[in-house]
């Protein structure tokens, strides 16, 4: 049975992660991926660790299912190939800096007006617009200026990177929404759009809560570790043995919680009697539930809390997360077989359709130019 974008043909310019990310989503939507890559090399994920029998498996994971081309588009013959499959494309995604694909001759003017009906996605540090444009931006870079860092670890403690690429997926997922709303508009409306994704614009977008603060008090947020900035309780707490996380969101969950650990006399408290005050009175609150949390290991608490209905979870690495029997169940890991590196364990796709194949198998990703023969004799037949 066919995926939402089966039967698009994604010609794709991306390299290392943001774009890569969005282009791989692409395809596990069902679309055909072609990925163009420099002939002196490739990707220059292709060189980034860690490595199985000489294999990126961080290539791996983000490039999974695609077709691979090398091009020099600076050259003549492979400009005309690449004209080629923009003569029957859908989306030409580029994650170039600004200027880069004007100088190679396929900025947005000129390639809509030789192809109308080709979308054009461009995800960048800083945007198409703005005075900082042509500079360059990695993800840190991205997390620092777009106040992410400034949220993130303990209080009094040092600035701290998420500890995953959250300015080139945000801007990876940001773009993939962009090209399928474009393809959505093109199909309502027969126009083509260009879709301008920047990684700093990406991050200021997941402040939520730290802006939604700053607009209404004037004061500026800093990291208070792992609890919500306005729910409370929201956040880990020591047991006898490990850490956990109570999320109780409401006054109904915060009287469950405290009926379940025996301090029933807790919601009575004045201090405590609704969120905004459990809020102002966070470290007296927390004080009191890890006196009671301190006294029994997190099992025990969270098999309690979980049979009270209230939300909670352990703590897991990235070795439990992999093992948990419903990361299991819902197919968040699944394994490419490479010709080189052998079986491949990496992410899941969490966008699920009823009735449409989600397999644990995926086709690996491509040796550089590995597809060229296919691809050029598909051109050459029509």
């Amino acid at each position: 049975m066919s995926l939402p974008l089966s039967g698009i043909l994604v010609i794709d310019l991306t390299r290392v992660l943001a774009g890569p990310y969005c282009t791989m989503l692409l395809a596990e939507l069902g679309a055909r991926v072609i990925k163009i890559e420099n002939p002196a090399g490739g990707d220059d994920a292709r060189r980034v660790g860690p490595f199985v029998a000489g294999r990126s498996a961080y290539f791996m994971s983000l490039n999974r299912g695609k077709q691979s081309l090398a091009l020099d588009l600076k050259a003549d013959a492979d400009r005309t190939t690449f004209e080629a499959l923009l003569d029957r494309a859908d989306v030409l995604v580029e994650n170039f800096r600004p200027g880069a694909l004007e100088r190679l001759g396929y900025g947005w003017e000129t390639v809509h007006e030789r192809w109308p009906r080709l979308i054009v996605a461009r995800a960048s540090g800083f945007g198409q617009t703005g005075p900082l444009r042509e500079r360059p931006a990695y993800d840190l870079v991205v997390q620092a200026m777009g106040g992410i860092m400034s949220l993130t670890g303990a209080p009094g403690g040092e600035p701290t990177r998420v500890g995953t690429s959250i300015g080139d997926l945000a801007a990876g997922l940001f773009t993939t929404i962009g090209v399928t709303s474009a393809l959505h508009h093109r199909e309502r409306s027969g126009e083509a759009l260009e879709v301008d994704v920047a990684m700093l614009d990406s991050q200021v977008a997941l402040l939520e809560n730290a802006i939604a603060r700053y607009a209404a008090t004037g004061e500026v947020p800093g990291p208070i570790g792992s609890r919500h900035p306005s729910i409370t309780p929201f956040q880990a707490f020591a047991a006898q043995e490990g850490r956990f996380v109570v999320a109780a969101g409401n006054d109904a969950l915060f009287a469950a919680l405290c009926q379940t650990v025996g301090r029933p006399d807790l919601p009575r408290d004045e201090r405590f009697a609704d969120n905004a005050h459990r809020t102002e009175h966070v470290v007296a609150l927390t004080e009191e539930l890890e006196a009671v949390f301190r006294t029994r290991p997190l099992e025990h608490w969270l098999a309690l809390l979980e049979s009270a209905g209230v939300p909670c979870g352990p703590i897991q690495d990235v070795a439990q997360v992999m093992a948990h029997p419903q990361v299991q169940a819902r197919q968040m890991i699944v394994h490419a077989d490479d010709p080189v590196a052998g079986r491949v364990a990496m992410p899941g796709n969490p966008i699920k359709f009823r009735g449409r194949p989600d397999p644990g198998d995926r086709a690996p990703a491509p040796e550089l130019d590995a597809d060229r023969e296919r691809i050029l004799a598909e051109l050459l037949r029509d």
